[in-house]
């Protein structure tokens, strides 16, 4: 398979995707184990891809209503100008409640997703947060009632 072209994958590295995608904790030699291959033949595959910038790093998913956080939305961002999109990603990212900015066609400039504690707590991260930024013309929110998809993209 090739991804773009400088970089190629083969069956294993897929195949090594394939089960760090569905548990990101799996030990290299367990990995090994069910590919049939050596630990050290893994962690150079793990190595090679983290260089290629294919694996990122990893991360840990929270329940975050369990943490006091229950309202998740999306909130669409218009912008007044172009010129204004770098300052409003740099003051966007200093909020610690948006987890997601996209840069969008369509509708809005911006795509957001935004975790907060209750409608109040996102009330006030709209009004005194977001639109507040210089450039922002207004905002679109949506709020997610539930998430019946949550994965990665299968290879």
């Amino acid at each position: 398979m090739t991804i773009n072209a400088t970089i190629h994958l083969d069956e294993l590295d897929l195949q090594i995707l394939d089960i760090l995608i569905k548990d990101a904790r799996t030990p290299y030699l367990e990995i090994a184990r069910v590919c049939h291959v050596s630990g050290g033949t893994i962690h150079v595959r793990m190595k090679k891809m983290e260089d290629l910038g294919i694996i990122r790093g990893t991360k840990i998913l929270l329940d975050m209503p369990k943490l006091g956080y229950d309202v998740c939305c999306f909130v669409g961002i218009y912008l007044d100008k172009a010129s204004s999109f770098s300052a409003a990603i740099e003051e966007l990212t200093k909020i610690k409640e948006i987890v997601e900015l996209h840069y969008t066609t369509g509708e809005y400039t911006i795509f957001s997703k935004v975790i907060c504690k209750n409608i109040a707590h996102l009330q006030d991260v709209l009004l005194n947060s977001i639109n507040v930024i210089k450039g922002v013309q207004r905002t679109d929110t949506l709020i997610s009632l539930s998430q019946p998809i949550d994965r990665n993209v299968q290879l």
